[in-house]
């Protein structure tokens, strides 16, 4: 892998983990090209430590040179919501961070097909953002399918935890709504427990997907391994 391509995703090293691997396969030379041609003009500005190390407040109006609303995905995975989304909805803003290279890669590959430009690339932590975005700015928020850390230890790790959630709150307006799904048990019990806590109000837990979803290849996943997936909005207070 080039230097070029290297710097054009490579932020700054993680300050706290709630994910696993940065890397996976190798990328296909196409996706070498995504990276290097696309995430430069996709990526926010002010967001990492490198680019912003006094933590400046960012105005999202700068990341997308209007004032639409704007919505956040933590974790897009292959970008497959996330562009359908954009595609859907293409009056609102979105933006999708995910430190898994090669899902920023096929996200970018998708961006480029589905042609939506209401869209900005994180390739990071969303904490990151988090930590720059001004109170109330986010009108919607989506986890899908995140990270199980299936062992006990490793719990404190998943994004639905106060280290993560109360800054989600603070960036999010008074009544965005906060969509999680996921086909873990335990992890849904856990966020139907500390999602509320941090300032939300449950709306709707259910097995039928939203009227909008566009099934990921992690539902499918799921659904082939014979685990039901669950869907749970929240609504923030």
């Amino acid at each position: 892998m080039s230097d070029k391509t290297r710097s054009a995703f490579d932020p700054n090293p993680p300050r706290r983990n709630f994910y696993g691997r940065r890397h996976g396969k190798t990328l296909r030379q196409s996706q070498k090209g995504y990276l290097s041609e696309d995430l430069g003009h996709l990526r926010p500005r002010g967001i990492t430590v490198q680019d912003n190390p006094e933590r400046k407040p960012v105005d999202p109006r700068a990341i997308f040179g209007n004032d639409r609303p704007i919505w956040l995905e933590v974790g897009f995975g292959g970008g497959e919501h996330m562009v359908h989304m954009a595609a859907t909805y293409p009056d609102i803003n979105i933006i999708g961070c995910e430190p898994f290279i090669n899902g920023v890669a096929m996200l970018l590959g998708k961006i480029r097909a589905a042609g939506v430009s209401n869209v900005s690339v994180h390739p990071g932590d969303a904490r990151d953002l988090m930590d720059v975005l001004p109170d109330a700015s986010i009108e919607r928020v989506f986890l899908m399918y995140p990270d199980p850390w299936p062992k006990a230890r490793h719990h404190r790790r998943r994004f639905v935890t106060p280290e993560h959630l109360l800054p989600l709150a603070r960036v999010m307006k008074s009544g965005g709504l906060f969509r999680v799904a996921s086909d873990i048990p335990d992890y849904l019990r856990q966020t139907r427990e500390e999602v509320p806590m941090a300032g939300f109000e449950l709306v709707s837990d259910t097995a039928e997907p939203w009227e909008d979803w566009i099934s990921t290849r992690y539902e499918q996943k799921a659904l082939r391994e014979g685990r039901v997936p669950h869907y749970v909005t929240f609504q923030r207070l």
